[in-house]
């Protein structure tokens, strides 16, 4: 049997994550003010810094990681994760690269408001609030592949607002979503171990609602905020 510690340390670090999101509000996809500088002022292809500019949005990015963390939360198989995890990457990657090279505009805030929206269905759907859905009930795999599609624009729109140089835009593209990618590896990896460790736990499936509760609340914080912004910027 697995020790109480560990567990007290898991839902310990779900605590933090969530905390960590109702702390970041609108932040989650805007770039640092160095990154935005350097990104803003770069010329020609800059393949390293891109790609650790990638990771490094993606290990920040508290509204992917919660969503994500929501995506695998019951899954165990391998292939489940990968499957589920392809889907969200392929959605992710499409908007991110199409979304800058065809100039597509949208409002950010209205963006991030469904990119909000995602965490609280998927904490839904996790607590079985949809099951009562029956037929209409969403297929799960589409909504990951359309939710992953939100999240790529949301970061494409940022980018759209540092004007990025055209020289080499499509390398440095290429290379930030490569970045984007290891570094949804290495955040998940924690999760999953985490995860893993939590469901030898006799205590999983209590603990389970009620943090699938918590990831639903931070959701809504995320989109009363992003709406609230939304409103006051008009």
């Amino acid at each position: 049997m697995v020790s109480e510690r560990p567990i007290k340390h898991i839902l310990l670090l779900l605590t933090a994550l969530v905390s960590a999101t109702l702390l970041a509000g609108a932040q989650a996809h805007n770039i640092a003010d160095g990154d935005a500088a350097f990104v803003a002022g770069n010329a020609g292809a800059a393949v390293v810094p891109f790609i650790y500019l990638g990771a490094k949005h993606m290990v920040t990015g508290y509204d992917h990681l919660l969503f994500l963390a929501g995506v695998v939360f019951f899954l165990s198989r391998p292939g489940q994760i990968v499957q589920y995890v392809t889907l969200f990457a392929i959605g992710h990657s499409i908007t991110l690269i199409v979304g800058v090279l065809a100039n597509i505009q949208a409002n950010a805030y209205l963006i991030d408001a469904i990119i909000a929206l995602s965490v609280v269905y998927k904490a839904l759907e996790n607590m079985g609030a949809l099951q009562r859905l029956g037929r209409w009930h969403p297929d799960t795999r589409l909504a990951v592949l359309v939710f992953g599609l939100f999240h790529g624009f949301g970061l494409a729109t940022s980018l759209q607002e540092l004007e990025l140089n055209p020289d080499g835009l499509i390398v440095n593209l290429i290379s930030f979503n490569i970045g984007v990618e290891i570094g949804q590896i290495i955040g998940l990896s924690l999760i999953i171990a985490a995860f893993s460790l939590w469901r030898q736990h006799p205590g999983f499936d209590r603990t389970a609602f009620v943090s699938n509760a918590a990831l639903m609340c931070a959701g809504f914080v995320l989109l009363i905020y992003q709406l609230t912004a939304w409103q006051l910027a008009g």
